[in-house]
C-alpha cells in the first residue's frame, strides 16, 4: 500500500510544505502560504502575540493554517504517516504549544521571578492527531528536531548540516536569508552563532508591492543598453526572461520574449533594482532620483523611497551581524574569503549584487548558493535518511560560541551606523570615520574577482514537474466582540493589510480580523484609529 510523508517548514514569513512518496522519494505536491498565520512580520511580533493573546491562541492559529495547507495539497492525506517539521526554536515551540517565554526574555533572574522552566528541545516524535492535525493516516506521527541550545534551532543545524560548512577547513560564514536571519561564522572548528532581525523586506513583505518568491513574481533586474531588463519567475519558481523598460518611467522598451506577466516584486528583486540605481546614480539611499521618487519595473510594478528605507534597513542588519561575529572571533574584513547563501532570497537574489551592497560578509571572494535547508532537512527526516538520534548526535557536537546581537555594543554601534546610512542620507564615505569612533578598523571593499556557484535551480527541490500551489489566505480569523462599538469603520479604513472588518450579530458588534494580513503588535493602527477607543486586539480569539 502506498505511504506518503510530508516535510513542513515553519518559517518567520510563511509555511512551506511538500508531500512525498516514501518509497520512490518523488514529491507529489507543494504548497505555500503566503504570509505567516500568526500576526506580525518577524518573530519578535509573533512571541509578543503569544505572550499577549496566549500560547493556545498563537498555536490554534498556526495548527489551523497547516491543516488548510495540508489540504490544498490535493493527494489523499490518508496515505501520510510521517510529517517531519524544522524551523527556528520560537516557531518550533509555537508549533508544540510549550513554553516561550524562556526564549523571549534574557534575562535569568527575571525568568527566575516568573517561574519559567525551560522545557527540553532535544527533538521529540508526537502523534499528529494530539497537536490537531487533522485527515492524516490514523496513528500519523510528527517528527521535531532538536535544538542545539535554546536560541540555536533546527534551522539551524539544517544550515550547518545541509551545507556541509563544518568540513571546510578555512574560516567561512553561512547564512540563512530570511526574517530572522540566522548566521554563523566557522573558524578553525569553532563556531560563532547569531541572529539578525532583519525584518521581512528581503522576503518581498514590507514593501508595497512586494510578495514572497511565487510565480509571477520580478525576482531580478539587470542594466542592458536599451533599458532595465526584469526577469520573472514561471511556474516552476524558475525565472524567465521579463520586459525591458525605462526605470524612470516604466515605458516597456522590448517585451519579453513569451511575456510573462509580473504580479509583484520579491525581496530579490527589490535588492536588484536597489543595486542598479545606486550603481546607475539614480538611487542614494534612501532617495530616488526619478522625478516621481520611484523606480518603475514591468507591468506597474514600482519601488518608492520607503521600500529602498525597509530594504536599507535589514541590509542593515546583515552586514552588522557579519562585523560582530568578526569582532567577536578576533578576525575583520577580507579574513573570511568563503560565503555560503542559504533560503529562498539567498538562492535567487543575485550575490554579486547583493555583495555590492552589503548583503554578504566583505572580502568574500568565493560565494555557494543553497535553496531552502530548512525543508531538506525536513525532506531527509521525513524519508528516514535522518533519524532523530542522529540529529542528537549532531547537536551535541556542535560546540556554539552565541552572540545575542540585541545585548551587543558592537552590533548596536555598527547599526547605528548602517542606519545613518540607509535612512538619514549619510555619505558612504562617512562609514569607516563611524567605524573609527567606535574603535573599529576599516570596512574593507567588496572584490572585483567573485566565484559564484548555484548548487540548486529552486528555493524549493523537486518542483519541476509539479505545480507550486499558493494558498493566498490560511483561512485563520480572530474574532471578538467589541462592547461599544459605533461602526464608523475608522478601524477598517486604518488598516494598511485591509485585515479587519466589523460585523452584526443580533445586537452584538463583532470585529474580524484575517491573522495572516495583521501587522501584530508592531502596527495596531487599527486600535489608535477607534474614536471610541473600545477597540482591542488582544482579547480576539481563533474562530
Amino acid at each position: 500500500m502506498k505511504e506518503y510523508c510530508i516535510a513542513l517548514d515553519i518559517g518567520t514569513s510563511g509555511l512551506r510544505c511538500q508531500v512525498l512518496d516514501k518509497e520512490t522519494g518523488k514529491t507529489l505536491a507543494t504548497s505555500i502560504t503566503q504570509r505567516h498565520p500568526i500576526p506580525g512580520m518577524n518573530v519578535i511580533d509573533h512571541v509578543n502575540f503569544a505572550i499577549q493573546s496566549g500560547e493556545d491562541v498563537a498555536n490554534g492559529l498556526m495548527i489551523g493554517a497547516i491543516n488548510q495547507l495540508f489540504s490544498s495539497l490535493d493527494v489523499d492525506l490518508s496515505l501520510v504517516k510521517t510529517v517531519a517539521v524544522c524551523g527556528n526554536p520560537f516557531q518550533l515551540s509555537l508549533f508544540q504549544n510549550i513554553e516561550i517565554r524562556d526564549l523571549a526574555y534574557a534575562g535569568k533572574n527575571m525568568l527566575k521571578e516568573l517561574g519559567v522552566v525551560s522545557p527540553p528541545r532535544d527533538g521529540d516524535i508526537i502523534n499528529a492527531s494530539d497537536i490537531g492535525l487533522k485527515g492524516l493516516a490514523l496513528g500519523a506521527k510528527v517528527i521535531i528536531p532538536p535544538a542545539v541550545t535554546h536560541e540555536i534551532g533546527a534551522d539551524a543545524i539544517a544550515m550547518l548540516m545541509i551545507t556541509d560548512v563544518l568540513t571546510v577547513k578555512e574560516p567561512c560564514i553561512v547564512v540563512d536569508y530570511g526574517t530572522n536571519a540566522e548566521m554563523a561564522l566557522i573558524v578553525n572548528g569553532k563556531i560563532y552563532t547569531g541572529s539578525a532581525a532583519a525584518g521581512p523586506a528581503l522576503e518581498g513583505q514590507e514593501i508595497e508591492r512586494g510578495m514572497l518568491a511565487a510565480p509571477g513574481a520580478i525576482a531580478d533586474v539587470n542594466i542592458t543598453e536599451k533599458g532595465w531588463a526584469c526577469s520573472v519567475l514561471d511556474r516552476s519558481m524558475v525565472d524567465c526572461d521579463g520586459d525591458v523598460v525605462d526605470p524612470a518611467t516604466g515605458n516597456t522598451v522590448v517585451e519579453g520574449y513569451m511575456h510573462k506577466k509580473a504580479i509583484g516584486i520579491t525581496g530579490t528583486g527589490v535588492v536588484a533594482a536597489l543595486y542598479c540605481g545606486m550603481k546607475q546614480g539614480d538611487i542614494d539611499p534612501p532617495l530616488i532620483k526619478f522625478p516621481d521618487s520611484k523606480v518603475h519595473l514591468q507591468d506597474g510594478i514600482n519601488i518608492s523611497s520607503d521600500d529602498v528605507d525597509e530594504a536599507g534597513k535589514a541590509i542593515g542588519a546583515l552586514r552588522a551581524g557579519f562585523l560582530t561575529l568578526l569582532n567577536e572571533a578576533g578576525l575583520w574584513t577580507g579574513d573570511v574569503k568563503l560565503a555560503y547563501m542559504s533560503g529562498a532570497s539567498g538562492l535567487y537574489v543575485d550575490a554579486i549584487k547583493a555583495l555590492s551592497i552589503g548583503m554578504v560578509v566583505p572580502g568574500a571572494e568565493r560565494i555557494i548558493q543553497f535553496g531552502n535547508t530548512s525543508i531538506e532537512l525536513a525532506r531527509r527526516i521525513a524519508m528516514g535518511q535522518v533519524d532523530l538520534i542522529g540529529l542528537r548526535d549532531f547537536a551535541m557536537k556542535l560546540r556554539a560560541t552565541h552572540c545575542m546581537f540585541a545585548t551587543s555594543e558592537v552590533f548596536k554601534n555598527i547599526y547605528s551606523i548602517e542606519y545613518s546610512l540607509w535612512c538619514t542620507h549619510m555619505p558612504m564615505s562617512e562609514y569607516n570615520n563611524m567605524l573609527e569612533l567606535y574603535n573599529l578598523p576599516y570596512l574593507s571593499k567588496p572584490n572585483d574577482n567573485v566565484t559564484v556557484k548555484r548548487l540548486a535551480r529552486t528555493d524549493l527541490p523537486d518542483t519541476e514537474n509539479t505545480k507550486v500551489k499558493i494558498l493566498e489566505d490560511s483561512g485563520t480569523v480572530l474574532v471578538g466582540e467589541i462592547e461599544g462599538c459605533i461602526h464608523c469603520e475608522c478601524c477598517v479604513n486604518a488598516c494598511p493589510e485591509q485585515a479587519i472588518s466589523i460585523g452584526q450579530v443580533g445586537d452584538r458588534t463583532f470585529g474580524y480580523v484575517k491573522s495572516d494580513r495583521c501587522a501584530g503588535t508592531a502596527c495596531r493602527r487599527c486600535e489608535a484609529a477607534c474614536n471610541e477607543q473600545v477597540l482591542h486586539i488582544t482579547p480576539f480569539r481563533v474562530q
